[in-house]
């Protein structure tokens, strides 16, 4: 499969769902950068009134997580990925549209290349940040992915 925004979001649709149908979507993904997003709306809100904290997880979840698919596809080697950990800070209401970004590609391609090149389990931290439509940040959330080259 291409890394591309349609087919990242088709693979939403059939491997995770749950992820899809509350609305999350990744917009632009290049070798350094991706952009996921999600609406708040009724069937993906918490009892305050905004998005659910999860919601907002899966989205940032995407935004780095697709950038490791996409630097393990282009190393053209078979290498797991899963979290180990993640952390959450929310700073504000999480109302409207969120975009969530992740800024780690180069993060993603020396730890590629080092799990690579020594054979090894590598971890990385990716972070990602929420923002509302007026550009006021909603949340931080950092992701631990696990790299191992597979036998």
């Amino acid at each position: 499969m291409r890394t591309s925004t349609f087919n990242i979001n088709l693979f939403l649709f059939y491997k995770l769902p749950a992820a899809f149908w509350c609305g999350v979507r990744l917009k632009s993904i290049n070798s350094l950068e991706c952009t996921t997003s999600v609406k708040h709306r009724w069937f993906n809100q918490n009892p305050f009134n905004s998005l659910y904290f999860a919601v907002q997880a899966m989205a940032a979840e995407l935004s780095t997580g697709a950038l490791v698919m996409q630097s393990i596809r282009s190393s053209r080697h078979r290498i797991s990925m899963l979290v180990a950990s993640n952390k959450c800070v929310f700073t504000k209401k999480a109302t409207g549209r969120i975009h969530f970004i992740c800024t780690d590609g180069e993060r993603i391609e020396t730890a590629i290349h080092e799990t690579i090149t020594t054979g090894e389990g590598k971890t990385v931290w990716l972070k990602s940040i929420g923002t509302n439509e007026k550009g006021e940040v909603v949340a931080e959330m950092d992701f631990e992915w696990t790299l191992k080259v597979k036998p």
